[in-house]
């Protein structure tokens, strides 16, 4: 449940709204002037501030100031029975959510409360997204070595092209930070990257998935679906693990691409669609082929471009640039202060086998940076990393 803070220096009206907001289910605390409330706001989180203007020692705006400086996203809400026009304008300008004279309006609190925590819901899930879209976006690929700085030259050149690539790589390797690099540098950056899992999706669902079905064409199709191919005309159709992907599908797949059209399962009408396919597998598709489980000519298709994402293991050197790019990263993420690594610790790292690729290293620094103190050495490494046998 929600906790809310009530500041304010006359006890009646911090035991009416505590009256009133714990009958709507909220915790309430309470602090008797603005710098018992500063400090109470520096040792915990709370979901909305209630505070006061007139009060002895520290008054409300002087407390407005304090929190907003600390770029603090706290909902609060003013209340005073001295206020004007002006003082309303004053505490909006200086970041207060809400102003609200007194006496208090039982109706007016609970409206004010119930818009505080939509509005800010709202805020928080909108700078998840902003989050999620700038990792997507800004994904760079991180590394110097020969092997690394080949394939960077290589997006480079075809990114500007609608041609069809095919990468390559083991797990963990960073084959779709090299598709999103495409993207991104691609002329159709400003339109959708759909990415599909070929081997998380059922065989039976993978057709509905990637060309999307019409209302009643089976048992579960309860309304129209629009699949990855519509969604992604005009964009970049990232399809992943496609050595997965069932024979059916393969030719379907194939179809799509000699004809740029679709048809949505149970329809009986071609759509013209427009993505830029890119596709990665962990497979050997030459090996696939051979033992009858992927067609040859779709390999042909898709292998117009062919990018090999060498392992970890292959580019060693890049480890110190990987580990201060993930220190950095998670530290962030995890709401941590930046740790730093030592040399000694780096050279451990680069013994070690990396049968994961750089997913596991994002992994273990994950752990050095959360079990670690300041500085991750030779002895963390040590402590924390199980190196494999």
């Amino acid at each position: 449940m929600s906790t809310i803070l009530i500041i304010d220096d006359q006890k009646p009206i911090r035991n009416a709204l505590r009256e009133i907001l714990e009958f709507e289910k909220y915790t309430i605390e309470e602090a008797a002037d603005g710098f018992v409330g500063l400090e109470m706001i520096g040792n915990k989180n709370y979901d909305l501030v209630f505070c006061d203007i007139k009060m002895p020692r520290l008054d409300g705006l002087e407390f407005l100031k304090k929190v907003t400086e600390k770029e603090n996203t706290i909902p609060i809400i003013m209340i005073s029975g001295h206020g004007d026009i002006e003082t309303a304008v004053q505490t909006l300008k200086l970041g207060a959510y809400d102003y609200i004279e007194k006496p208090l309006d039982l109706n007016r609190v609970l409206k004010s409360v119930k818009n505080a925590f939509e509005k800010n819901f709202l805020k928080k899930e909108n700078n998840f997204l902003k989050r999620k879209i700038k990792k997507i976006t800004n994904s760079e690929i991180i590394g110097e070595s020969e092997e690394i700085n080949i394939i960077k030259d290589l997006i480079l050149k075809v990114a500007k092209t609608d041609a069809r690539i095919l990468i390559t790589g083991s797990n963990g390797t960073g084959k779709e930070l090299v598709a999103q690099q495409v993207h991104e540098n691609s002329d159709r950056r400003k339109k959708p990257f759909i990415e599909v899992n070929c081997a998380a999706i059922p065989s039976e669902l993978i057709e509905s998935e990637l060309f999307g079905h019409e209302k009643g064409s089976f048992t579960s199709a309860y309304k129209q679906k629009i699949g990855k191919f519509e969604q992604a005309s005009d964009g970049t159709l990232f399809l992943d693990e496609i050595g997965d992907m069932s024979l059916s599908a393969q030719a379907k797949v194939l179809r799509a691409l000699q004809e740029n059209k679709i048809t949505r399962v149970g329809g009986n009408k071609s759509i013209n669609v427009n993505p830029r396919i890119i596709a990665a597998t962990n497979k050997t598709l030459k090996k696939e082929i051979e033992n009858g489980n992927f067609r040859e000519d779709l390999f042909h298709r898709l292998n117009v471009i062919p990018i090999h994402v060498p392992s970890l293991d292959d580019r060693k050197d890049d480890i110190p640039l990987l580990c201060k790019h993930f220190l950095s990263r998670i530290s962030h993420e995890q709401g941590l202060p930046k740790k730093e690594i030592s040399e000694k610790a780096i050279l451990e790292l680069q013994k070690i086998q990396w049968s994961g690729n750089i997913r596991e290293l994002k992994n273990i620094i994950e752990r050095l940076v959360i079990l670690s103190d300041d500085i991750i050495g030779l002895k963390e490494v040590k402590k924390y990393v199980v190196t494999p046998t």
